[in-house]
This record gives structure tokens, sequence and C-alpha cells, in this order.
């Protein structure tokens, strides 16, 4: 991530790194412990306590990603003209559909042709990327209004619900209800992603930007993202503890762990109002403190080419759990599954080994410049 003037910032790398590390952890669980897969929300009364928290651990990389793509578009905005940074995020935005319906729903499946379009993360943040590049436009008050609305309000819609058929249908699944769309008789979408909160994610980091100016103070800057990640968390402690709108009531549970389990069974699909406002506020305090911290050499290279390493990472564990299945072969309902939720943790380091020196080769590569348009990637 550059700063105007060609300073780069590695606190920013740096955090988009370890989302990304996170994002691997829940996608080992997605391919290895498949025979026991959470709902949303998780289920507290099924799910271990230790794969409750694996899989809550996770819910902070598709908000910080997307924050950090609209603070990515404002630093690009600060050093190119705004059309310029429009057309960037629409070529961006319309790439990232592309590979969302290609080589990334190949890499979860392996079929072709597909029976079902996974339409995920990368899906909605091209979405979000197309929208943002419209709402440069407005004027910065308007902006601030519009995100805080996104995140805030979507849940008034909740109620709004279409029957398949219905011409609101396949807009309303793809904007803010989780649904799945038949588009043949032998293909179907899944808007697993709903993006209307997402593009107020995206246009919140975008507003962030100011805090990033050439002439900005990095103390000023810090004590800016401490004050606005504190507002978030204690609203979400508020908002929570009184059960009050922004998802589903929590519970009192048997023990300790069950009420604070129920209390942090948090919606993600789409990302509810407590939801924004726990994982938000978390990376904004991760990103003050990271702009300080030194080493995390590697967080810092995948956080320079983080959609090579997100295609690149999902064939290798692909491919890493049929090489598993073929030689130990099913273990768990016709499938082969760890057998605790430690194992997924110790199957992160040697997958980052592995992807190491294909993530450093692709950013030198990137960083020679030969190529113009590996900077979409």
């Amino acid at each position: 991530m550059k700063m105007p003037g060609g300073l780069r910032l590695d606190g920013i790398d740096r955090l988009r790194g370890a989302v990304m590390v996170l994002m691997l952890v829940d996608h080992v669980r997605e391919f290895f412990f498949l025979h026991r897969q959470v709902a949303d929300p998780m289920d507290v009364a099924s799910t271990s306590p230790e794969l409750f928290f694996t899989r809550l651990a996770s819910h902070l990389c598709a908000p910080v990603f997307v924050l950090l793509t609209g603070l990515g578009a404002w630093l690009h905005a600060s050093r190119h003209h705004r059309r310029e940074t429009a057309a960037y995020l629409v070529k961006r935005g319309l790439l990232l559909i592309l590979l969302e319906l290609s080589l990334v729903n190949f890499a979860w499946t392996f079929a072709f042709p597909p029976r079902m379009i996974y339409l995920q993360v990368v899906w909605a943040i091209g979405l979000a990327m197309l929208a943002l590049a419209l709402l440069l436009w407005l004027p910065r008050t308007a902006q601030i209004g519009l995100a805080a609305g996104l995140i805030g309000a979507h849940n008034l819609l909740d109620g709004i619900h279409f029957s398949a058929g219905e011409a609101g249908f396949a807009p309303w699944a793809i904007l803010h209800t989780r649904s799945v769309i038949e588009l043949t008789d032998h293909l179907a979408a899944r808007t697993s992603y709903p993006v209307l909160p997402w593009i107020g994610i995206i246009l919140f980091g975008y507003l962030l930007g100011p805090l990033y100016a050439r002439d900005a103070s990095p103390r000023a800057r810090r004590q800016g993202l401490v004050g606005l990640g504190m507002a978030a968390l204690l609203a979400f402690l508020a908002l929570r503890w009184f059960n009050v709108y922004g998802d589903a009531a929590w519970q009192v549970g048997a023990t300790p762990l069950a009420s604070l389990m129920s209390f942090l069974n948090i919606t993600k699909y789409p990302p509810s109002l407590h939801f924004s406002l726990l994982t938000l506020g978390f990376g904004l305090l991760a990103l003050a403190g990271l702009e300080r911290v030194q080493g995390g050499r590697m967080l810092v290279l995948i956080g320079r080419v983080p959609l090579f390493f997100y295609i690149v990472h999902l064939y290798l564990l692909h491919g890493l759990y049929l090489l598993f299945a073929a030689v130990l072969g099913p273990n768990q309902a016709a499938r082969f599954g760890f057998e605790q939720v430690w194992m997924i943790w110790a199957m992160v380091p040697p997958v980052l080994a592995m992807l190491y020196l294909p993530c450093r080769w692709f950013g030198r590569l990137k960083q020679q410049g030969r190529y113009p348009w590996l900077r979409y990637f």
C-alpha cells in the first residue's frame, strides 16, 4: 500500500496479510473439517467452543479487507484524477467478478461445468468497487451519510422478502438476502455475500483516507483510528448487551462460556450492524497498532499480493485435500476430515511455507512494472 509521494505503509499491508492468514485458517476448516460444518449464525448448542472461536476469528477477514480496499481507493485517488480512480475501480471490480465466476469457483468445486456458482467475497468486493466508482462523485457529507446508512440501517430491511419468480427476487438476493437464484435447469447461483452493507464498508474505508494524507500527523492518525475503533466497540457492547436493534438476540446460557458464545454469535451473511461494529472496531485498533510494529515480513508480503495469494491458496488447499483423501481415505461422513480442531491451526504454517516463494515471485514481478495489467491484482 503506497502513500501519496510513494511512501509505503507496511502497517496497512501487514494488517491485510494478517487477515489473509486468518482467512487461510478458515479455509483449511472448510476443506478439512467440512464434516463439522458450522451454520450462520452458528448453533452454540452443537458447536464446540474450539470450533466456534476458530470460526469467530475469521469474522475479521472480510470486513477488514473491504475496509482496506476502500482506503486503497482513496490513496489511489490522492495520486490520480478522480476520473482515473473511477476507471481503475470499474476495471478492477469487473476483473474480480470475472475471477469469482471462473477461477475462484472452480478452485472450490473442481467441477466443470459447474452446477452451482457461489457468489462469495471476491464477487462482493467487485460489486462494491463498481459502486464506489459512482460514489466517488458525491459530496463528502453525502458519502458519510450513505456509509452510515448502509452499515447501520440495512437491518431495517430484514423483513422484506421476495419469492423465487418475483421480479425483485434476484436483485434482492444480490443486495440483501442470501438466496439461491436458478439460472437454468442445470445451473444456479448462491448469493453468499449480499452486497449492500459491503458497499457501506468500502465507502467507510474510503472516508478514512484523509487520515493518510501527505501532511497528516501520524500521531493524529493513530488517535483517530483508536477513537473510531473504541467508539465502534462500545456501540457494539451497548447494543448487544441490551439486545437492541442490529442482530438476533443473545441469551444467557447454562455456563458463562455458553453465554459468551451466544453473545458473540453474530450474523455475517449479510453482515449485521453488530457484526460490522465488532469486526471494524478491532480492525481499526489493529490498523493503528500495526503502524508502529516492526517485522512481520511474511504478512507484509502477503498483504501486497492478496488476490494472487487468495487464488493460489484455494487451489493448493483443494489439491492437498485430494492428496490426503487419496492416501489416507475417508474417515468422516464419506470424506477425509481432521479429527481435532487444533489440526486446522497446525496445517496453516506448512501451507504458508509452500506459498512463500510463489508470493515472493509474484510480488517482485508486480514491482518491476513490466506488465501494467498486474496492478489490477
